[in-house]
């Protein structure tokens, strides 16, 4: 884990994302990225020399109409003293049997964030965290490059003005790998995923081309890419 604190306290101090007197929304899905992030905001308090407050908020998008079990998470929560609002959704629902989205991914999450950003207006909060991470940032490079043929990403920090709502990605600089290796050594709930389309998508396709081209012809691929986006400050990076 100290390796993810530092990562985030780095990410934090270069992009200004905290500062003293913040409320801080963290998007908690369960899975190992959210709960990396949610403790690496919890113990960076303790020697960053900032004050700021956590509330973990989850959206349940009840895939295949049923709630999802988030009381490992929740008891997390209790443990650290921090408060956890679910709310439950037709996500679900509105994807896989309304809409009957092919490739639903995009739209999901956006509906999912606005929810979010809901729910952190509704708590005083006056930022939102989210935990993606440095393979994220490289993944939505290729795929703005591939599918839409533009250069671009995801940003640090963004300020969201209909919200009046700052987004932040302290986990920006970590690894997925050192992010699977902390949560596994700290013993974190990850709740597994139940979406239908997991394991299909286009970002699992391109997580797999890139594992395949490092491995291949190029390796070191996405750090490489990675450090094209800082090089190039692209997106505010």
């Amino acid at each position: 884990m100290q390796r993810i604190l530092g990562t985030v306290r780095k990410a934090v101090t270069d992009y200004k994302m905290i500062e003293n007197g913040d409320r801080i929304a963290v998007g908690l899905s369960g899975g190992k990225d959210s709960l990396a992030l949610l403790a690496g905001l919890f113990r960076l308090r303790e020697f960053i020399g900032l004050s700021y407050g956590l509330i973990a908020v989850t959206v349940d998008p009840r895939f295949n109409g049923a709630d999802t079990d988030y009381s490992a998470i929740t008891a997390m929560c209790e443990s650290l003293g921090i408060d956890h609002a679910i709310r439950r959704s037709e996500l679900g629902e509105i994807l896989f049997v309304r809409r009957q989205e092919k490739n639903p991914c995009s739209l999901c999450a956006r509906m999912r964030r606005g929810m979010l950003h809901d729910m952190a207006n509704e708590l005083g909060c006056n930022k939102i965290a989210l935990g993606h991470h440095r393979n994220d940032a490289v993944e939505t490079l290729v795929m703005n490059l591939f599918y839409e043929g533009r250069l671009g990403c995801f940003q640090p920090v963004s300020y969201l003005s209909r919200k009046n709502l700052t987004m932040i990605r302290p986990l920006c600089l970590a690894t997925e790998r050192d992010i699977t290796a902390a949560v596994r050594k700290e013993g974190l709930p990850v709740i597994e995923k139940n979406c239908p389309a997991d394991g299909f998508t286009a970002r699992q396709k391109t997580k797999e081309w890139l594992a395949a081209m490092e491995k291949s012809e190029f390796p070191g691929l996405s750090k490489k890419l990675f450090g094209a986006v800082l090089r190039a400050h692209l997106s505010g990076w």
